[in-house]
């Protein structure tokens, strides 16, 4: 039997959700990493390219998605509702489930964006070694992943600033995406909440 302080434990640090996106981060990197690796082991140098830039730009992407929920306001949405605008019920648990959302679109998917654009730059410096018959690829290396780390850092500097000003369209336009899904599967991508936390934290230290 758990003792109480091993509940609270489990429940103020979700641990449920921890295990679960864990072992997830682990399925979706071998996944895409597999994915990835063979079209580039297919593809020209070119398109190599293409993969690498694609993929800096889904962890741009979800950088901005992540930033967005945790800046955003409900009220907004509330207004949205009110008004039978069908994403605004979504919206508002995006932003009510901002933690878990921010941790997969930021941490999972950014870091898994990071590490894959590492493996695909990877075969693009072996492929530009095979190429042009370089023994030593210090220097491509140095460049491609200079140039790799350069447009992501340039990239979420520019999307902070889309997520800053622009997260209520963020928001609504992602909002849109995922009622479309849930409408084709019939499933339901988020638990609702009745309070954000930061809600609960900010009445607290007022009282």
């Amino acid at each position: 039997m758990a003792k109480k302080d091993d509940v609270g434990f489990y429940r103020k640090y979700n641990m449920k959700w921890v295990l679960f996106i864990t072992l997830w981060t682990f399925i979706i990197s071998v996944g895409l990493s597999i994915f990835a690796e063979s079209l580039v082991q297919n593809l020209d140098v070119i398109l190599g390219f293409l993969i690498l830039l694609f993929f800096i730009f889904i962890g741009i992407l979800f950088d901005i998605i992540g930033i967005s929920v945790t800046t955003a306001d409900e009220k907004p949405f509330h207004a949205m509702a009110s008004n039978k605008i069908g994403e605004a019920r979504t919206a508002i648990k995006l932003v009510r489930n901002a933690s878990q959302v921010s941790n997969f679109c930021n941490d999972v998917i950014g870091d898994i964006s990071g590490i894959i654009s590492g493996a695909v730059a990877t075969s693009i410096i072996y492929k530009l070694m095979t190429r042009l018959g370089f023994v030593d690829g210090t220097l491509l290396t140095i460049l491609l992943t200079a140039v790799t780390a350069s447009l992501t850092v340039g990239g979420k500097g520019v999307g902070k600033s889309i997520a800053a000003y622009h997260y209520e369209e963020v928001i609504y336009s992602v909002s849109r995406v995922i009622g479309f899904f849930e409408r084709l599967t019939g499933l339901e991508f988020m638990p609702p909440k009745k309070k954000p936390v930061r809600e609960k934290v900010r009445k607290d230290k007022e009282n």
